[in-house]
């Protein structure tokens, strides 16, 4: 199954509103690509929230902001740590109970560097396939590392043409 990061190459600091639209891009994006609604985990060192640690206090408010309409289409929980959001034996340890942890689908970083790093353990010590592109302007922008192989590259072409597909069609639909 695909595992979505964000943000692994753009925003390096996001505040509260960028988390949200990064968010609302992730979703729409699983959607195009006709995975269904994703299961997005918000990401922070912790799974309580924490006043010491700024992330988790911005994950209950962006989970706050989907129970009210504010980000629609995913089911989000956090702030999540890693072990809980993927699995879900640390979840059940912990005594998590959501629609999300242990089984997310994506997962929402803090910052750029934590995003970086996870994507690129997760490709060079797991030996996933990845692809990348950017979110937000007209059309999906393909980005890749330079020490991408030939694959990840195809992959991220691939999923920028069906997202571009996705999105030409929803402009193209009249507004009922």
């Amino acid at each position: 199954e695909p595992l979505f990061i964000t943000d692994a190459a753009i925003n390096i600091f996001p505040d509260l509103e960028t988390k949200a639209d990064i968010i609302r891009n992730v979703i729409d994006l699983h959607h195009g690509l006709g995975l269904g609604e994703p299961r997005v985990a918000i990401l922070s060192a912790v799974e309580q929230v924490t006043p010491s640690i700024p992330s988790t206090i911005e994950a209950a408010a962006l989970c706050k902001m989907a129970d009210r309409g504010q980000i629609a289409g995913g089911v989000l929980d956090g702030p999540l740590a890693l072990d809980n959001a993927i699995s879900p034996d640390a979840a059940r340890i912990k005594g998590i109970r959501s629609l999300v942890a242990g089984v997310a689908q994506v997962l929402v970083v803090p910052d750029l560097e934590a995003g970086n790093m996870l994507a690129k353990n997760l490709t060079f010590l797991a030996n996933a396939e990845a692809a990348g592109i950017v979110l937000g302007a007209r059309v999906p922008i393909i980005l890749t590392s330079r020490a991408d192989s030939p694959r990840s590259r195809l992959a991220s072409c691939a999923v920028a043409a069906i997202y571009a597909h996705h999105l030409a069609t929803q402009q193209a639909r009249p507004l009922a």
